[in-house]
């Protein structure tokens, strides 16, 4: 399931999207346990003109929703969670294990399947009318996804997956996989990151066989939305799937992370599970959230052909989890071919303990840039996602350090801070000066900006 929804901003698309035409030449990846194989990038240049991409082997007509840049583009495929030895694909297997031991089947076969090729691209159906997310609801907005078209987009979460697996018979599945939301610019956020679904449903036999006198038990009841429960659930069902849930995650977390870790439940909510929780795990004196959770809504769980059953959800971040378990403290860094990086993650077996030793910390170059916005709508997302365009990994965080309106214009002008590093070398103030500079010129060709550099 979504991890966090903080899209509360309205804006135009930055039209530094792609170019007349771009080719992502390749195959999509589909895999119905855990095996997969990655997609080569590659891009065509100087192409003629087209109104369409093609991306992983398909052609995607442009529309006025099309936003997705060729910078995201050349991150399709690279399948960072399938390389092996890389931390991602360590964090991953290590819930594989984990879930392949702790639930077995009558068989003693693993209880959960695996899925990590599934391809990236999803239809708006799958990402968001599946979960039954509304229409006007904010997490659709362009301004913070990345649309092939109206009908197209790279998926902003692994929930993307779940009504398919669902009404193809699955009743316990972990999902994995790369996602794409257009968001801000700093050591913990990338444009691209990866998640893994957990979706696991429980028929009455399974739910209250273990309980005494759970023979007069039932699942549902015609009954009130509240706080606590759904209409249709009763409330030992949905204390029982609650509580199996929470069960389940804080295994998991103590398993990866050891024992003595304080784990927390927060309240929270998400269009798709009633009720949602949050866990946040105490990490060297402050509560940092790590997942997020909640009880199944049954309109998409009967939607999906699975109307006798009751079930969980949740999601969680890699890159969180292992940015903390290995100390690693910048999100760039799992795009790197540094071996000093890699090297680290080279380890016998995937439960070896492994202290992140940082690379040689080159010094930051800073530079500001100020502008007065457009008349028409705005958006900061606009803005950091062309300057992650231009700039790509030598941007390690962007900043808004002041904003004005004129007194008598009313004007508004934006002073954002670009903070430049290179995670593998010194950076010399003769490049970062040409790639401010051209993203100056961006902003206001792009943009409608009026610079005041």
């Amino acid at each position: 399931m979504a991890m966090f929804w903080k899209f509360m901003r309205v804006a135009k698309y930055s039209k530094t999207a792609l170019s007349p035409k771009v080719k992502v030449r390749g195959i999509p990846t589909h895999s119905r346990h855990s095996s997969s194989k990655s997609v080569p990038s590659d891009f065509a240049a100087n192409t003629p003109c087209s109104n369409t991409v093609e991306l992983l082997g398909k052609a995607y007509p442009q529309d006025d929703y099309s936003n997705v840049t060729e910078k995201i583009l050349s991150k399709v495929g690279k399948n960072l969670h399938n390389r092996k030895h890389h931390p991602l694909w360590l964090i991953k297997e290590q819930v594989k294990d984990h879930f392949y031991k702790q639930y077995t089947g009558r068989r003693g076969t693993p209880l959960f399947s695996v899925y990590d090729g599934l391809s990236p691209v999803v239809t708006v159906q799958q990402n968001f009318d599946s979960l039954l997310i509304p229409q006007n609801h904010a997490s659709r907005r362009k301004e913070d996804n990345y649309y092939l078209n109206r009908d197209h987009m790279l998926r902003a979460h692994t929930s993307a997956h779940q009504w398919d697996l669902i009404h193809s018979g699955l009743d316990a599945f972990l999902a994995v996989g790369d996602v794409y939301r257009r968001d801000t610019i700093d050591n913990t956020h990338y444009p691209v990151f990866h998640q893994m679904e957990g979706v696991r449903l429980f028929s009455s036999h399974e739910l209250f066989s273990n309980i005494k006198d759970g023979e007069g038990l039932q699942l549902f009841e015609q009954g009130h939305r509240t706080a606590h429960k759904q209409e249709c659930h009763t409330m030992e069902a949905v204390r029982l799937v609650e509580f199996n849930l929470k069960q389940v995650l804080t295994k998991l977390i103590t398993h990866i992370f050891g024992d003595g870790l304080q784990v927390r439940w927060v309240d929270c909510y998400f269009p798709f599970t009633h009720p949602s929780f949050e866990m946040e795990i105490n990490f060297q004196g402050e509560w940092m959230e790590v997942l997020g959770c909640g009880v199944m809504e049954q309109q998409l769980v009967n939607s999906a052909g699975a109307q006798d059953k009751i079930g969980w959800a949740f999601g969680l971040g890699l890159e969180r989890l292992a940015m903390i378990l290995y100390d690693i403290p910048d999100i760039r860094l799992f795009w790197s071919e540094d071996e000093r990086f890699l090297k680290q993650f080279i380890v016998p077996h995937i439960w070896q303990k492994i202290k992140f030793q940082p690379l040689s910390r080159y010094p930051p170059l800073i530079n500001d840039i100020s502008f007065w916005l457009p008349s028409e709508t705005y958006s900061k997302n606009d803005f950091y996602d062309l300057t992650r365009t231009i700039g790509g990994d030598l941007v390690e965080k962007v900043v808004l350090v002041d904003e004005f309106t004129h007194p008598k214009t009313k004007k508004v002008s934006h002073c954002y801070r670009i903070i430049y590093r290179h995670p593998e070398r010194t950076l010399t103030q003769d490049e970062v000066h040409r790639i401010h500079q051209a993203i100056e010129e961006s902003a206001v060709r792009e943009l409608g900006v009026e610079g005041r550099f």
